[in-house]
């Protein structure tokens, strides 16, 4: 679908979701490093939230960012290992870029680093906040969070490029939505659009015949963001058999482990966390006017973004800016 057929829709987007996109995606493509000002301050996930979001309100789409809360417990080891995995990765990005290694290689490795800070979350909120754009802080997962307001109609789609959303029960899932256009693939040098894709949850489950507790335990076969590796030996058709087969989750668990042994935090608590999630139901919204002079103070004084180019983006916003008020407006 095209991001016009989404005119006048409420949006749920996946903040840390889209954060680690911009920080990914916006580097220069021979040295790997990301935007940056004077002071050595990553700025590529200022540059993507403002004109990608100025982008969205453009087309008629009212976002609302979501930001992740505490992860429960047991997603600590998940993270731990995440961080190795990217602290490897930029001793990669040294090593190659001394060696003089292809473009291509070094550009993979600096991707693979990518971290996201709380100074860049509180900066991305600073930003939202003086667009008049509307954003909620999750008590746990911003997709479970964003999947209730989905199912609650708060809002049309949630937006992510992450599945877990269907999990958690999410109606709609719109992915491709903040990195939509050409984009170069960086095994070959060719250039790709990329659309939005619509995928909702009542077609996925009736096209593989499940449940959603089905679905859940398919994921949990195969890895999600909390069991990353999945029971090893396990593929998506391996899994969609055994839960076709047996109807419990502890039968479902046991006839997976004759492949190799579950990995992760405990099956039943995994589950409930997906069909359960913490949420919250009275939202505190973030949201509020356009604050044209403080949102030029932060990224042209501060963050030494061109004036040029922020003056008009600012332009914009100041036309579309509703009658009645705020962007926040939109919000339930």
């Amino acid at each position: 679908m095209s991001v016009e057929e989404m005119n006048g829709k409420r949006i749920a987007i996946d903040a840390f979701n889209t954060l680690y996109q911009f920080l990914t995606v916006i580097r220069d493509r021979m040295t790997g490093l990301p935007l940056m000002d004077s002071k050595g301050r990553v700025t590529s996930h200022l540059s993507g939230l403002l004109y990608r979001t100025t982008n969205l309100l453009e087309a008629g789409i009212k976002p609302i960012y979501v930001f992740d809360g505490k992860p429960p417990a047991w997603k600590h080891a998940v993270l731990a290992e995440r961080h190795e995995t990217r602290k490897a990765a930029g001793e990669a990005w040294k090593e190659l870029s001394e060696a003089g290694a292809p473009s291509e290689e070094i550009l993979r490795a600096a991707k693979m680093s990518t971290r996201l800070t709380d100074d860049m979350i509180r900066h991305g909120q600073q930003l939202l906040e003086l667009m008049g754009i509307p954003w909620i802080q999750a008590p746990s997962e911003g997709e479970a969070q964003a999947a209730w307001m989905c199912s609650s109609g708060a809002v049309w789609s949630v937006a992510s490029q992450d599945w877990d959303s269907i999990l958690f029960g999410s109606p709609k899932l719109v992915r491709n939505l903040t990195i939509a256009g050409k984009r170069r693939v960086p095994s070959t040098g060719a250039v790709r659009d990329v659309v939005p894709e619509m995928v909702e949850l009542k077609k996925v489950l009736s096209d593989l015949g499940l449940t959603r507790e089905q679905l859940v335990a398919m994921a949990m076969l195969i890895g999600t963001d909390f069991n990353p590796g999945g029971i090893r030996g396990i593929g998506p058709k391996g899994a969609l058999k055994i839960v076709k087969e047996e109807k419990t989750l502890e039968k479902i668990i046991t006839k997976a482990e004759e492949k190799s042994k579950w990995s992760g935090p405990d099956p039943k608590e995994l589950m409930e966390f997906f069909l359960n999630p913490p949420h919250e139901k009275e939202m505190k919204i973030g949201a509020g006017p356009l604050q044209s002079a403080g949102l030029r103070k932060m990224l042209v004084d501060d963050f030494e973004f061109g004036a040029q180019r922020i003056d008009k983006a600012i332009a914009t916003l100041e036309k579309l800016q509703p009658k009645e008020g705020g962007l926040g407006k939109w919000v339930k």
